[in-house]
């Protein structure tokens, strides 16, 4: 499934993000951007010793205490096939009172916008804070996708956006609300 905003081409994709050949893979991390669980721990597990020692310095030299949610930085890709991995922390789900759909959205135009610095032209998104941190898959796939649409719009984005949605259920809410912002 695809479209196209601005200039830029939307995909939705069912795989694992560790496998993508973008630019630049999205990781949700957590604040100490030295990993975890979900796809946190498998990026840094498959990229490798690269990914952790930039983030220990971004942590050491920028970020003392932890990379607040909706920020983003970017590392090599160490072993992955994607030469960066961008590293944003999304927002833990607790109702939506907490402001977390726009904390949500910053994760995304600002990841973009890290990309766009880097000279990304193609990057892949995981399903940020719908794992651990609990948020609906069928509302965050409506706030990722219209903050990917408003920002590919509005500014210069990379050519290429892919979701990488890790499970059937998620590639099909993704698939939902693609189609309804259509």
């Amino acid at each position: 499934m695809s479209a196209t905003w601005g200039k830029t081409r939307i995909r939705l994709v069912l795989g694992d993000i560790t496998d993508q050949s973008a630019d630049a893979v999205v990781n949700a991390a957590n604040s100490s951007l030295l990993g975890g669980g979900g796809v946190d721990g498998a990026i840094h597990r498959r990229g490798g010793p690269t990914i952790l020692e930039e983030c220990k310095r971004i942590r050491q030299e920028d970020w003392p205490g932890g990379l607040p949610p909706g920020k983003a930085v970017i590392t090599r890709g160490g072993s992955l096939k994607a030469a960066h991995v961008i590293h944003t922390v999304g927002p833990v789900w607790s109702g939506g009172r907490n402001g977390e759909p726009r904390i949500l959205a910053e994760c995304y135009s600002n990841s973009l916008a890290t990309a766009v610095r880097n000279g990304a032209r193609s990057v892949a998104f995981p399903s940020i804070s719908t794992g651990a941190y609990g948020y609906p898959v069928r509302e965050a796939s409506g706030v990722a996708l219209k903050a990917v649409k408003s920002y590919a719009e509005s500014q210069r984005a990379p050519e290429e956006v892919t979701f990488v949605l890790y499970s059937e259920n998620d590639f099909k809410t993704y698939k939902e609300a693609l189609e309804e912002l259509e």
